[in-house]
C-alpha cells in the first residue's frame, strides 16, 4: 500500500469513528483545586480532543531497563496516525504525554511506553505514577489522540531517535516499510539494555539501522547528514542535546522534523506585570520565572498539571496586553482572549487576567 493510500484509509476510519463516539466531558482533576476562569481546560487544535475517554490497562511488559510499555484497551478508541500522542489523565490528576507506539491497525487498544525519569534527571513524578500505580486491572483516563509530528509523504527517510525517543519513530518505520521507502534508522542510548524495541528493529531492517550505545562506542557521528539527497526527510525524537546535534549537522536552511518533550521554554523574555482583575493584585513575572509560577505565588490553589503548555489546564482570559504564545494547542480564535499561563508571557510590558 503507498503511502498517501495508508493515511487516507486512516484518516477515513478515524472520522467514521469519532463522529459517532465523540462526547465531550470535563477533566476530573482533583476536586479540591479551585478551577481556572474558563469553563474548562482545553487540549489540542479539535474540539474531540478534549474528549476524557476511560481505558484499562490490559498489558504491561518493560521491553528495557526503566521502561514501562502498556496496553490500554477502550472501546471507540479513534484512529490514529504515526507520530501521534495521547494524554495520560493519572490518578492524581496530573496529564502526561506519551507517544502511541503500537499498532494504528488495532482499534482496541493504544500502546505507550514510558522511560522512568527520577527527580535529578529532571522528572516532576509523572512517570514514577505511571510506573508504581499503573498495572494490569487499572482504568484510567486519557484524551486525545493528536498529532503534531506527522510522517509525510517522502520517497526517503532518516529517523534519529534517542532512548525513548524511539517510541512515535516505531510506527513511522512500519508505515515507511509497508509503502516501500526507503528508510535508516540511528537509534541512540545510554546503552543497549535501557533502549527498548532494539529486536524489532534488528528484525525490521537489518543494515538498514545503525544503534549507537554510549557505553560502548561514545555519541553518535552525523556527518552523513551532510550528503543526503534534497528528498530524504529526516526526523529526530529524543533528548534536546540531540535534536541540535541533528539541527546543526544539517545544510543550512534544511531543517528536521522533530518532536521534543521537554517543558517549553517559559524564560527568555522580559519581566512584566499581570494584573489579576477579579482578585485585585498584581503580579511581577521575573523574566527567568513562568507567568504561572508568579501567579500561584499569589493564588497558590489554582489548578495546572503538565507545565509544559500541551494539556491546556491552565488556560486563562486574557482581558488586555500582548501576548507571546508558547503552546502548540490553542487555536488562531482561541489565542484572541486566552493563553496557557504555564508557558506563554506577555509581549509587552502588561497583561490583565480574568483572574
Amino acid at each position: 500500500m503507498t503511502m498517501p493510500r495508508l493515511r487516507t484509509v486512516l484518516l477515513v476510519a478515524g472520522a467514521a469513528v469519532l463522529a459517532k463516539r465523540a462526547v465531550r466531558r470535563r477533566i476530573n482533576a482533583a476536586p479540591l483545586w479551585p478551577m481556572p476562569a474558563l469553563d474548562e481546560p482545553v487540549s489540542g487544535r479539535g474540539r474531540l480532543s478534549t474528549v476524557t475517554r476511560k481505558v484499562l490497562v490490559t498489558e504491561r511488559t518493560e521491553p528495557a531497563e526503566g521502561v514501562v510499555r502498556l496496553r490500554l484497551e477502550g472501546t471507540g478508541l479513534p484512529a490514529w496516525q504515526p507520530g501521534a500522542h495521547v494524554d495520560l489523565v493519572l490518578p492524581s490528576g496530573l496529564v502526561r504525554q506519551y507517544s502511541l507506539c503500537g499498532d494504528p491497525a488495532d482499534s482496541d487498544a493504544y500502546t505507550v511506553a514510558t522511560r522512568l525519569i527520577e527527580p535529578a534527571r529532571g522528572g516532576r513524578g509523572g512517570s514514577r505514577e505511571v510506573h508504581e500505580q499503573l498495572h494490569v486491572g487499572t482504568e484510567i483516563e486519557i484524551r486525545g489522540p493528536r498529532n503534531r509530528f506527522p510522517l509525510v509523504d517522502s520517497p526517503a527517510y532518516v529517523f534519529v531517535a534517542g532512548g525513548i525517543g524511539i517510541t512515535p519513530v516505531l510506527p513511522m518505520l512500519r508505515a515507511a516499510e509497508a509503502a516501500g521507502a526507503d528508510w535508516r534508522l540511528l537509534y541512540c542510548g545510554r546503552s543497549r539494555a535501557t533502549m527498548p524495541y532494539l529486536d524489532e528493529f534488528e528484525k525490521l531492517g537489518g543494515d538498514r539501522v545503525t544503534v549507537v550505545a554510549e557505553d560502548e562506542s561514545g555519541l553518535p557521528e552525523l556527518g552523513f547528514l551532510r550528503e543526503l539527497p534534497a528528498e530524504t526527510a529526516v526526523y529526530c525524537c529524543g533528548p534536546d542535546g540531540l535534536m541540535d546535534a541533528v539541527t546543526a549537522a544539517l545544510p543550512a536552511g534544511r531543517v528536521p522534523y522533530l518532536e521534543r518533550f521537554s517543558p517549553a521554554a517559559t524564560s527568555g523574555g522580559d519581566a512584566f506585570e499581570a494584573e489579576l482583575r477579579r482578585s485585585g493584585r498584581t503580579v511581577t513575572v521575573a523574566a527567568d520565572q513562568s507567568l504561572l509560577a508568579a501567579v500561584r505565588a499569589e493564588v497558590p490553589g489554582l489548578l495546572y498539571s503538565c507545565e509544559q503548555g500541551f494539556c491546556g489546564t491552565c488556560r486563562q482570559r486574557v482581558l488586555e496586553g500582548e501576548i507571546d504564545h508558547r503552546d502548540e494547542l490553542l487555536t488562531d480564535a482561541e489565542r484572541r482572549d486566552s493563553m496557557l499561563i504555564c508557558v506563554s508571557r506577555c509581549a509587552g510590558k502588561r497583561l490583565v487576567l480574568d483572574l
